[in-house]
């Protein structure tokens, strides 16, 4: 096997990056992804648009293309692709109304899936800044594929997961194809049921897109200062990845193997003696816990259980020192505000005030260049998840400057347990206002002025689920309307039985540019003064049960 390795970058950087000696300036790389995980590595010429990619799609991979759409990120292809830079990866849907729930799986053959795409064995796919570390991770996976040292698939978890090892067989990497998350089409855990676009495990999190996600939390980890570790995105090829009997059209035998090309997350693999399941927290860091809470709080973290964090003994474990690295980020940064998981949240550690390195490096974040940044180096995430990175940041600098700690912090973004119903957040509480705020409405307005602005209705429908700023700020919790049944916990092993979609009352994706301009300003106008009244009240968030769920059994 041999390996060719890529880094996207615009055309401009073809004349002084040494990494692409060789290639046509005027060529772009591209990785088209049909919604049942299917992929095709082409590339295309400067006059081709979005019609000759499906075109060629659908002549190599043999599916229809009528009626479908090419997607990148929130963007859709409809001829158009000078935005598109080299090692993209676009998604091939069908358009929602000729969808067939009955015929899900309209995809190649077994012969046709061996000969789709001769493109090499990995293939990095998006601006790694991190390109030469990669690259050596990858050539060591490399060199054991060559000697017969095969990767091995995970055990654990919901979706399909692989560990590829270096040459004395030792885990280097963990690759997880996003056609393998859990309810995506070739899923081998049997949580199958919907395609790669749909509304996955979170209801704030699309099947098929956790993979950037966890290349995402990476990006943002800046200084390694939680220790994420190094994760980019792939285009990898190998018999081992799974393909359920929808997408190989029924024809693959039981002793066949069949080699297949997949986008996934490709992240290293850390040694470590046992994760935070399998031990009791006293012993844990409080720096460690620190940088993990303050990771999960900017990127809203919605999955943040003991299962994914792995610990490690330092020194061998003289005097039970041990340090903590975090993993598995993609159910982070959903589409709208909704209850996070924060496992920390009654850590002992949590209650204690950050030191001033931690206030220092909170402080230093600069948001607008970690949006930008996301934007440049994963061009396929969705603006909605860049808002809500923003917003949960801003939050985190106001009330870290106010002296909460990492638990009241926590105890605000998440939404309390009040017999089987929930009850928002006081962060959305205080999205809720500044939404309200900005439409410049009195209560007795909303009926009449909202209801020509998409963005009016969401914040009189949504202010009337949620607690008034009044009420929070002098400490009082609302009744009623302010409460909606939670979804009982657990995963179903379809998605067609999965449980009803949890309540979002703050949806960043209903506002405008100007709107979401002056709702941030508002916001961080609103944070100051509610903090204030929450220390004068003595409200004590912290013990009071939390409705939050975690993805692991």
């Amino acid at each position: 096997m041999s390996v060719s390795l890529l880094n996207g970058a615009c055309h401009a950087d073809y004349e002084t990056d040494g990494r692409f000696i060789g290639k046509h300036p005027n060529k772009r790389r591209v990785f088209v992804q049909t919604e049942n995980g299917c992929v095709l590595g082409m590339e295309l010429e400067r006059k081709d648009d979005a019609h000759a990619v499906k075109r060629r799609t659908q002549l190599t991979l043999n599916v229809p293309t009528a009626e479908s759409s090419l997607t990148f990120g929130d963007m859709i292809l409809n001829n158009d692709l000078s935005a598109i830079r080299t090692d993209s990866a676009l998604l091939l849907t069908k358009n929602l109304m000729h969808r067939s729930s009955s015929t899900p799986c309209l995809s190649p053959t077994a012969k046709a899936l061996q000969q789709k795409d001769q493109s090499d064995v990995v293939e990095i796919i998006g601006c790694s800044s991190d390109f030469t570390k990669t690259k050596e991770l990858v050539e060591e996976m490399i060199k054991a594929l060559r000697s017969n040292v095969e990767p091995v698939p995970v055990n654990g978890g919901l979706g399909g997961a692989y560990y590829f090892r270096n040459l004395e067989g030792e885990s280097v990497a963990i690759v997880k194809p996003t056609d393998e998350e859990p309810f995506a089409p070739n899923n081998p855990k049997g949580f199958i049921g919907k395609v790669l676009g749909q509304p996955g495990l979170k209801q704030s999190v699309k099947v098929g897109e956790a993979g950037f996600r966890e290349v995402a939390a990476y990006l943002l980890d800046h200084d390694h200062f939680a220790r994420v570790p190094l994760t980019s995105l792939v285009k990898i090829t190998h018999s081992i990845f799974n393909l359920n009997d929808c997408v190989s059209g029924n024809t693959i035998q039981n002793n066949e193997e069949v080699t297949v090309s997949k986008i996934a997350s490709l992240q290293q693999f850390i040694p470590h003696d046992f994760d935070a399941s399998d031990h009791g927290s006293s012993r844990f860091p409080v720096a460690d816990v620190h940088r993990i809470g303050i990771l999960d709080v900017r990127i809203f973290n919605t999955d943040r259980h003991a299962g994914n964090i792995l610990v490690r003994k330092v020194n061998d474990g003289e005097f039970g020192q041990v340090e903590l690295i975090p993993i598995d980020h993609g159910l982070c940064l959903p589409e709208c505000l909704e209850d996070p998981y924060f496992e920390w949240i009654h850590w002992p550690q949590a209650s204690i005030p950050f030191s001033e390195s931690e206030l220092e490096y909170i402080k230093s974040i600069d948001v607008n260049l970690d949006a930008k940044m996301l934007r440049r180096e994963l061009p396929m995430i969705r603006e909605a998840c860049i808002r809500v990175l923003t917003l949960c940041t801003s939050f985190l600098k106001e009330a870290a400057a106010f002296g909460l700690c990492l638990a009241e912090i926590g105890g605000m973004m998440s939404r309390e347990f009040r017999f089987s119903d929930q009850e928002p957040s006081e962060l959305e509480v205080i999205c809720l206002e500044a939404m309200k705020q900005v439409m410049g409405l009195s209560d007795s307005e909303e009926q009449t002025d909202e209801k020509d602005s998409k963005f009016g209705k969401s914040v009189m429908v949504n202010h009337n689920l949620a607690l008034s700023y009044k009420q929070l700020g002098s400490g009082k919790k609302g009744r009623g309307k302010g409460r909606v049944k939670a979804c009982a916990n657990g995963v179903r092993s379809s998605a067609k039985e999965t449980v009803g979609a949890p309540t979002s009352f703050v949806k960043v994706t209903d506002m405008n540019e100007e709107e979401w301009r002056l709702f941030l300003e508002k916001f961080q106008e609103l944070v100051g003064p509610t903090i204030a009244a929450r220390k004068i009240s003595g409200i004590n968030m912290r013990n009071n049960p939390r409705i939050g769920s975690s993805c692991q059994f």
